[in-house]
């Protein structure tokens, strides 16, 4: 399985971002052979509008199966879901913390947007 994370920084030991649409990076985490690659969502930090639409495309190209995050707005989750992702809200700490916290149960598949559209 491929594990999305928002952060704020290109390394497991990097902060997660509590945005999704607006993260900068989304380190994704393939559970299966323990690789980690990269994705760079810098064309959606400063979009007027639709960065959590976009940012949900580009994590669902990445083949990412589950978003861990702190906050997901309306449009992003609906994208989200639509592709069959699974969103973990609430996620803090690092993004290896992140991932630590989901493999013991701590985080908790999400059934609905957790702020309102245009959150910054």
């Amino acid at each position: 399985m491929k594990i999305a994370v928002t952060s704020q920084g290109t390394e497991l030991s990097s902060p997660v971002d509590p945005r999704f649409g607006r993260a900068q990076y989304f380190p994704i985490f393939d559970t299966e052979t323990d690789a980690v690659s990269v994705c760079d969502n810098n064309q959606n930090l400063n979009a007027p509008q639709g960065a959590g639409i976009q940012a949900a495309r580009t994590v669902v190209e990445q083949g990412a199966q589950a978003v861990l995050t702190g906050n997901v707005g309306p449009k992003a989750f609906a994208t989200l879901q639509a592709a069959g992702v699974e969103v973990f809200t609430e996620a803090t700490g690092t993004v290896r913390q992140a991932l630590d916290h989901l493999q013991v149960g701590k985080l908790k598949a999400t059934g609905k947007a957790n702020v309102e559209g245009h959150w910054t």
